[in-house]
């Protein structure tokens, strides 16, 4: 069973997207309560305001004492108590980053990830039913059913489409040459990703492929398909069902596949000569 917090924790460790530890600390000068973070982009914070004389330490509550915005990693004292921070007063402020993506960002890839690797395919569990018969019960694959050999292939999916959104980012960046004869490559940023992200053999896209093939899952996995035949009396198609295992009891379940070949509809409106019924 595949855990979101494992695969999380793959991603990161695949686009260098880890959590940073952070510490500060505010002087009190009867002035601010609101103060600006070392970083953005905060995961969770602890707060305290200590005093020298006499010596004290309060542990502060989220929403009764401060307000925190962990995008842009600001927190500001609410309680009458510590707004403003008075003179001898400190406060301290200690967490960590969520890197460039919050775990929310992260839950949002996986789970396109795994519509794409598990698309089409099911779990199959046999089963005995009330009245003796054997059933079978199709399950469609998620990130619960996953098996443990196809978990790092839906974080290396999820990886791809991080670095999507970073080389979004960065396709707007130019390159900047200055008369002083200054030249910033900031394009340079793109490249590397593009570079990382790669095509169907190299890169972390060519990693996911090599292993999908390997295991024969995702969207390029090989399937079998059945050709449908057409009766010559009717002109119909004649139905397909799924096939089953010989002690399967359950009721048939009809397949219908996409009919191409739209594009040839005749437009005239003109009638066809053949008698109505005689061929469907």
């Amino acid at each position: 069973m595949a855990e979101p917090a494992g695969i999380i924790r793959r991603i990161r460790a695949e686009i260098g997207d880890l959590e940073v530890p952070f510490l500060d600390t505010f002087l009190g000068a009867d002035e601010l309560s609101s103060y600006d973070l070392s970083e953005t982009g905060v995961a969770e914070v602890t707060a305290k305001v200590t005093t020298a004389a006499p010596p004290s330490s309060v542990d502060l509550v989220a929403d009764v004492d401060y307000v925190l915005d962990p995008v842009q990693g600001r927190i500001v004292l609410i309680n009458p108590d510590y707004s403003p921070l008075h003179h001898g007063q400190t406060l301290i402020v200690r967490g960590a980053t969520q890197g460039m993506f919050t775990d929310a960002d992260l839950e949002t890839y996986i789970g396109d990830a795994v519509e794409q690797h598990a698309y089409g395919r099911s779990k199959v569990t046999r089963y005995r039913d009330a009245h003796g018969f054997i059933r079978y019960d199709h399950e469609p694959l998620s990130l619960k059913t996953l098996p443990a050999v196809e978990e790092p292939l839906v974080a290396y999916l999820a990886a791809i489409s991080c670095l999507w959104t970073l080389a979004t980012d960065a396709a707007t960046d130019i390159d900047i040459s200055t008369a002083e004869g200054t030249f910033v490559p900031r394009t340079q940023r793109y490249r590397q990703l593009m570079q990382h992200i790669g095509d169907v053999t190299t890169g972390l896209q060519g990693r996911y492929n090599s292993l999908a093939q390997q295991l024969n899952v995702g969207l390029g996995r090989i399937e079998m398909f059945t050709l449908r035949r057409v009766s010559r009396t009717t002109n119909r198609l004649v139905p397909v069902f799924v096939e089953r295992e010989y002690d399967d009891t359950s009721k048939p379940r009809r397949l219908l596949p996409p009919i191409d070949g739209q594009e040839y509809d005749d437009e005239s409106g003109l009638p066809s000569p053949a008698f109505p019924g005689l061929w469907g």
